[in-house]
């Protein structure tokens, strides 16, 4: 059941439900006031980013950014948080079909790296937002190009940490920028929250930014 809020205390106010201080960052570039709507430690929020067997990338990771959006409502409501509208987002990387969250270790971090390797993958970003009755959702799809990485810069990189909580293993803002060849979408969709789709998404709900 979808919780519902029934009303919108300032227009220039959101909640953000995201540990990204990337995502952070980019809201504060587009000027919107903010605070976070994290989970409590009672809330398992890596169980909603399992992937159902045969899912398409596109699907998965809007379906997991709906997920995330109705525990935040429901979390914002359960804190008795003055009402504001709620923004999430979740990104992914894909191969073809095969999905790369989060790696679990530097095994598997490399096991990604290893595979993205010399191909074109799609970065896919979900962002929703809820105010009210209202919820509005859009999706970024852009494509990253490596260059053919040698062992020993897979295992540099891993090294200096960057891979840690990044899907597909990377940070397109860090140091991995020297890996990239090609570009073509959103550079901060790739970051974690495509702004032209979010801003949209704000004009919708009526939050004004800038």
């Amino acid at each position: 059941m979808r919780t519902i809020l029934t009303t919108v205390s300032s227009p220039g106010f959101l909640y953000l439900a995201s540990q990204s201080p990337r995502r952070r960052q980019l809201l504060e570039q587009l000027g919107v006031r903010h605070e976070l709507l994290l989970p409590g430690p009672d809330e398992d929020s890596e169980a909603l980013e399992a992937v159902r067997p045969g899912e398409a990338p596109a699907a998965y990771v809007k379906r997991v950014t709906g997920l995330k959006l109705e525990a935040a409502v429901a979390r914002l409501v359960r804190r008795g948080l003055p009402p504001a509208p709620v923004l999430c987002s979740d990104t992914t990387v894909a191969l073809g079909r095969a999905i790369y969250g989060k790696p679990e270790d530097a095994r598997d971090a490399a096991r990604m790296l290893s595979e993205l390797s010399g191909h074109t993958h799609r970065v896919l970003t979900a962002v929703a937002v809820q105010s009210g009755r209202r919820r509005f959702d859009a999706l970024s799809d852009s494509r990253v190009t490596f260059a053919k990485l040698t062992p020993a810069q897979i295992r540099g990189y891993i090294a200096g940490g960057e891979p840690t909580g990044k899907a597909g293993a990377y940070a397109v803002q860090g140091t991995a920028a020297a890996f990239i060849t090609r570009i073509a979408g959103s550079y901060t969709g790739i970051m974690g929250l495509p702004l032209f789709e979010t801003a949209q998404l704000l004009r919708k709900v009526g939050v004004r930014w800038g």
